[in-house]
């Protein structure tokens, strides 16, 4: 690295959890075990902020397959609220209609609505909910929000809200199909579900 004038970037340390008044909880059911044998097993979710300009701010919610550690839906938005949420898991619901995974998320309020739990009974699916202020219970969407920070968000400043979400769904679309993995086999994530549908 010293050689080809190389440095790392570290990443800004994380904000401390902002306790709220839950409608509905779940247990952990999840209980850190992040491996799936199959695509719609297990479903992680979350939302991230980020800045542009000189005081504007975008949410970025996404779903994340743990079997083949694809994204399976994101929504990029002003305001960090249900409408956010439930936009992004209408949209990974519409696309994989036979999926009933066990959907994971932390405690957030938009995860804790009764709404939402509405839309997971009618959809089949499981709900589980980390433990409050163990971010490690999310583990694997938490090192997502890291890896596309890293790679890409703390690497230019952004003037415009459609300059950032255009730079997201960008590295979104090169994390799915381009992006490869030694822990899938150095497999990109889409080639891996396949991967993994060919060889049930």
């Amino acid at each position: 690295m010293r050689i080809l004038h190389l440095k790392s970037v570290c990443r800004c340390r994380r904000r401390n959890y902002v306790k709220s008044t839950p409608e509905v909880t779940a247990e952990n059911i999840l209980n850190r075990e992040y491996h799936a044998e199959r695509f719609g097993e297990k479903w992680l979710t979350d939302v991230t902020e980020m800045k542009y300009g000189a005081s504007g701010k975008a949410y970025l919610s996404a779903i994340l397959d743990l079997a083949d550690k694809s994204i399976v839906s994101f929504v990029i938005g002003h305001s960090n609220n249900n409408a956010l949420v439930f936009e992004t898991f209408d949209i990974a619901h519409e696309n994989h209609p036979d999926a009933k995974p066990l959907f994971h998320s932390d405690r957030g309020y938009q995860y804790t609505s009764k709404s939402l739990r509405k839309k997971l009974n009618k959809a089949g699916m499981t709900q589980s909910m980390s433990r409050v202020s163990r971010c490690i219970d999310n583990g694997p969407m938490e090192a997502f929000w890291g890896m596309l920070k890293s790679e890409m968000y703390y690497l230019k400043k952004f003037q415009t809200y459609e300059e950032l979400k255009e730079a997201i769904s960008d590295y979104i679309d090169y994390y799915n199909n381009h992006r490869y993995q030694k822990r899938l086999n150095c497999m990109t994530p889409i080639e891996y579900r396949n991967y993994l549908k060919d060889a049930a």
